[in-house]
């Protein structure tokens, strides 16, 4: 079996499919890609047993079809430094050798068998399908992710959760100190339904999905999901289990709030980050007319720091403390530049949202106090 591909584009798609690979594999075949050529097109998959990722590519030449693996840390060394050239594909299905030609060169790389790879699951039984641009999708991953949980007693927390119902699908995530809540108002379903994505493939789309263009097609049941693209597709496993009931803790009468500019907030938060406590990162927010001041203060080390910010405020003077790491994550993903944060009284969670919602869609996030002491 000969084929000829651009290295280009070999070398982009496996970069992208390096990621679903562990460092460390039960099986041995689980270290190799997977290659598959059929009606000219190659087809490369990367395994962690979970996750399952493809990627095709449209081929220059072909002669033959068949498949064989190779491991991935050879063939990503092989191709990576070369410059964009077209490379030539040998394959030797009796012996399992395979020859690379190269403009000034050659490579030559043991393969093997491709029957022991895990293949990919088809979602079938009771399926729920939705459809979403691909950057809207990755955009809405990207806002999620930073809020999920490391946490191993609640593992229904440690994942992104899309709730599909007959208004809107919100695409929700929460470590129980802060939560996001994106609802995405043109995809609505008359039938509920909803699933949450492990960390690992939400971190993989969101790699992939910015460079595609169109649509994504998400089929998905009570166990799995894929994930269908430009050029690839993603199976993976989700997390079972019930969501813990995200709108219930959002405040719906926070009658104070402060319209502040974005990036001077951050840039204050950044600031004053430093004089906090190491353990508690609390940052004292004392808001009132126009102003907003941010103290910081370590008692251990005698340090202090303290800034103001211009601010519109509509509310009673008030001091609330937050975490300055929590609160300056949230501003760093939302893109508007102006947000407004919504408060109840010091004990009560704070809310951000951007001044301006995107075109179809309502973004939240929502923050809880630190306990002030005084």
């Amino acid at each position: 079996m000969q084929f000829t591909l651009s290295s280009g584009a070999l070398n982009a798609r496996l970069q992208t499919l390096a990621r679903v690979i562990n460092s460390k594999n039960t099986l041995s075949i689980l270290d190799c890609f997977l290659f598959e050529v059929a009606n000219n097109v190659l087809t490369v998959t990367a395994s962690d047993s979970e996750n399952v990722m493809q990627s095709t590519i449209e081929l220059t030449e072909c002669s033959g079809d068949g498949k064989f693996a190779l491991s991935n840390r050879t063939i990503l060394n092989a191709v990576k430094e070369l410059p964009e050239q077209p490379l030539g594909f040998n394959v030797n299905e009796n012996d399992f050798t395979v020859e690379i030609d190269y403009l000034n060169g050659s490579f030559k790389l043991t393969a093997q068998p491709a029957d022991d790879f895990p293949m990919m699951q088809e979602v079938d039984g009771d399926v729920t399908s939705l459809v979403m641009d691909s950057n809207l999708f990755a955009e809405n991953l990207s806002r999620s992710l930073f809020a999920t949980a490391q946490d191993e007693i609640r593992p229904v927390m440690g994942g992104v959760y899309f709730d599909l119902n007959a208004d809107n699908l919100a695409v929700v995530a929460t470590d129980g100190h802060k939560l996001v809540r994106n609802r995405i108002l043109t995809i609505k379903s008359d039938v509920p339904a909803s699933f949450i994505l492990p960390q690992k493939p939400a971190q993989l789309l969101k790699g992939v999905l910015p460079k595609c263009d169109g649509d994504v097609v998400v089929k998905f049941n009570s166990k799995g999901a894929e994930v269908r693209y430009a050029d690839g597709c993603l199976n993976c496993r989700l997390i079972e289990g019930r969501y813990p009931n995200y709108n219930s803790v959002i405040p719906t009468a926070n009658t104070n709030s402060i319209n502040v500019d974005r990036k001077s907030l951050m840039g204050a938060l950044k600031r004053v980050l430093p004089f906090a406590s190491e353990s508690s990162q609390l940052i004292r927010f004392h808001v009132e007319a126009q102003r907003l001041c941010l103290t910081a203060e370590d008692i251990d080390f005698a340090t202090s720091a303290k800034e103001s910010v211009a601010c519109e405020y509509n509310g009673a003077k008030m001091d609330i403390g937050f975490k300055g790491g929590a609160i300056y994550e949230i501003l760093n993903n939302i893109a508007s530049d102006e947000v407004t944060i919504q408060l109840a009284d010091p004990s009560r969670a704070g809310v951000v949202v951007p001044t301006v919602q995107p075109e179809g869609q309502e973004i939240l996030m929502l923050i809880m106090p630190m306990l002030l002491n005084d």
